[in-house]
């Protein structure tokens, strides 16, 4: 018997100036499942979400919930009808606690007055945390938090809402394995109590592990509906991407020569310890390990943005002092971050810009030449923009992680560190940064991967170093690697 719809979204359609986002977009939600929302970045997941919650009307289209046609957009009536998101950029007040941050915009007053109940507010979220089974102290400001942490509380933040439907966009990306069997708990307890969850992820794993149906989207438009057990793994990438996706890891055999790297017992105290490797010419270093084992505070220490309480580096067997990213970047070393957004590109300039940046030496701007190497760029990394002059921040998450490796290729690299480069970003997009790194390696450059993706680091990497709790706890030549391997150094058995 077929369940009761609680969303329907018929011939959805929005324009934006040059661009049309969505055309024609089917949508429907049965009333306590999981519905995955799949896609390319630029599908129009996110534009469509944004029509839901309320952020924009469609310019055509019907939204019914819970049989009721909905006929004003904005986030207060979404909330109203029962709808809630968790957004996938967090957006915490750092200097508010995380009850404040949680009845932000719904405070809880003293009953006749203005004043806000703050001691009511503390217990309601504690009960909320208690029946979440979640581990936090209402009491702590929004800075002290991690960003794990914080991924959490927007969990938490939304529920809060005692919503009937709940939209989560990327909710596992910046969280740990333990953290996301969590998160899975706490679904299928929603989903008990009847709430019906549309669920966006790029992790194929999470989709066929939690979800019931799936409907994916592509370039604006409709491809399809399916119930999760008519589907296969390649034919969800097919569905979303319009084309076999047989080469997700185009790892090429290279030539690897010398050694251009070591790393001899480098400490920085309360985040790693005697940390001793080699980096050769031509090579692909993954590096695995738990969130919190210290491997970006690793990378970030080699790139001279944290200094290390001792132990030396050395390239080319010379030894150096890399006491800033400046440094690095001449002794043509660079490092694409973890977070693009908060540490990585200015999402306020262009693509040009964006891409520029770091090669602009003193003063004197040559003008024509950045401009040429610049489109070279965007060429050359198949990089979807109408023009090197698009604010950045209207890409999507696959083409601004392409941008920003373009802009670290501009300074000529020979080292690239590589802090979660497909992070955030779709299947099509994964395998177009794959190849990016085969074809710097063929060209004699030398890559040191941060992945917290098993298929990656397993797909891509020539060796794998695997980090636990600050220290290596395991070497593996690609041959011998295996995920039982890894996952049981990652854990420190």
């Amino acid at each position: 018997m077929e369940q009761e719809n609680i969303l329907e979204m018929r011939n959805i359609t929005k324009i934006f100036p040059g661009v049309k986002a969505l055309d024609n977009v089917q949508l429907k939600v049965q009333k306590g499942t999981v519905h995955a929302l799949m896609g390319e970045n630029g599908a129009g997941k996110s534009t469509l979400m944004n029509i839901l919650i309320g952020s924009y009307p469609p310019d055509n289209g019907t939204v019914v919930f819970r049989n009721e046609r909905i006929k004003t957009f904005s986030i207060h009536n979404a909330l109203t009808h029962g709808i809630s998101m968790i957004h996938q950029e967090l957006v915490p007040v750092q200097t508010m606690n995380v009850a404040e941050n949680i009845f932000l915009g719904k405070e809880l007053l003293w009953k006749g007055t203005p004043f806000i109940n703050a001691r009511e507010m503390m217990a309601r979220a504690n009960a909320l945390f208690q029946k979440l089974n979640i581990s936090l102290d209402p009491s702590m400001k929004m800075s002290a938090l991690s960003i794990a942490q914080t991924q959490i509380l927007e969990i938490a933040k939304a529920i809060s809402y005692n919503a009937d439907l709940l939209i989560m966009d990327e909710p596992t990306s910046a969280i740990t394995e333990d953290e996301v069997n969590h998160l899975f708990r706490i679904i299928r307890m929603l989903k008990g109590e009847g709430v019906s969850i549309i669920y966006i992820t790029h992790k194929m794993d999470e989709v066929f592990d939690i979800c019931d149906e799936v409907t994916v989207l592509r370039d604006g438009a409709y491809v399809g509906t399916e119930s999760i057990s008519n589907l296969t793994k390649e034919r969800l990438i097919t569905m979303m991407v319009g084309r076999d996706l047989s080469a997700m890891f185009p790892k090429e055999k290279v030539n690897i020569g010398e050694t251009v790297l070591s790393v001899e017992k480098l400490t920085r105290k309360g985040e790693f310890e005697n940390i001793s490797f080699s980096l050769r010419k031509g090579e692909i270093l993954g590096v695995a390990g738990l969130m919190g084992a210290g491997r970006t505070e690793l990378m970030e220490t080699i790139f001279g943005i944290r200094k290390p309480d001792s132990g030396e580096i050395y390239l080319n067997q010379r030894r150096v002092k890399l006491n800033s990213p400046y440094d690095a970047i001449k002794h043509r070393i660079a490092m694409l971050t973890e977070d693009r957004k908060l540490t990585g590109l200015f999402m306020v300039l262009s693509v040009f810009h964006n891409i520029i940046i770091a090669s602009i030496k003193g003063f004197l701007l040559k003008q024509r030449e950045l401009s040429n190497a610049c489109n070279n760029q965007i060429s050359a990394l198949k990089i979807r923009t109408p023009s090197g002059f698009q604010i950045i921040k209207n890409l999507s998450g696959g083409n601004q992680q392409k941008v920003f490796i373009s802009r670290w290729l501009l300074t000529r690299p020979d080292i690239l560190l590589l802090d979660e480069p497909t992070r955030g970003v779709d299947v099509g997009a994964k395998a177009e940064i794959h190849r990016i790194m085969s074809m710097l390696v063929r060209e004699g450059k030398s890559v040191i991967m941060i992945s917290s993706e098993m298929p990656e680091i397993l797909g891509m990497s020539d060796r794998i170093l695997v980090i636990h709790e600050g220290k290596i706890a395991g070497q593996f030549d690609r041959g011998e690697a295996t995920q039982e391997k890894i996952l049981n150094c990652a854990a420190g058995n």
